[in-house]
C-alpha cells in the first residue's frame, strides 16, 4: 500500500488540488495537443523545447521557499530578529508539502497555471506521438 510519503509528488499535488483545477489542466493539455495536431513538425518541436524549460510545481515551490528563507535570514540578521520566524514558516510549509503533497501556497500556484511534472510529461508524450517519435516501435507480444 502506498502512503502519501511514498507516492510520486505529482500524484500528491493532483490529489490535493480541487478536481476543477485538475480538469482544467487536463483540458489545457487536450486543447494544446489538438492545436498542434495540424501543425508542421517544426512547430511541435518548438513546443517540446518550451515544455523542457517549463517550471513544474516542485521547482517553483523549492525556489520560492529557499528564496524566502534566505531573505528572512538576511532580514533577521540585519533588520530585526523577528524576521527569522518567516524562515520557520517557510520551512514548515515545505515540510508539509513533502509529506502531504499540500501546503498553503499550492492552491494559488495551481490557479496561476503551474503544473506537475506528470502533467507536463503527458503533454510532451502526446506531442511526441503526433510528431511520430514512436512510429518505429513495435508492440510487444501479448502473453498468452
Amino acid at each position: 500500500m502506498t502512503t502519501p510519503a511514498t507516492q510520486p509528488s505529482e500524484d500528491l499535488v493532483r490529489r490535493s488540488s480541487p478536481a476543477a483545477i485538475n480538469r482544467e489542466r487536463d483540458q489545457e493539455i487536450a486543447r494544446r495537443v489538438a492545436h498542434y495536431s495540424g501543425q508542421p513538425e517544426a512547430n511541435i518541436t518548438r513546443r517540446l523545447e518550451e515544455l523542457e524549460r517549463e517550471w513544474d510545481m516542485e521547482r517553483a515551490l523549492e525556489v520560492n521557499a529557499s528564496s524566502l528563507a534566505l531573505l528572512s535570514l538576511v532580514l533577521g540578521v540585519t533588520v530585526n530578529r523577528k524576521w527569522l520566524l518567516l524562515t520557520g514558516v517557510v520551512g514548515s510549509f515545505l515540510l508539509q508539502h513533502g509529506l502531504q503533497g499540500w501546503c498553503p501556497p499550492l492552491p494559488l500556484l495551481r490557479r496561476l497555471g503551474l503544473r506537475t511534472r506528470g502533467e507536463i510529461d503527458t503533454e510532451k508524450a502526446a506531442l511526441k506521438t503526433l510528431r511520430g517519435d514512436f512510429d518505429g516501435l513495435r508492440s510487444a507480444p501479448r502473453p498468452s
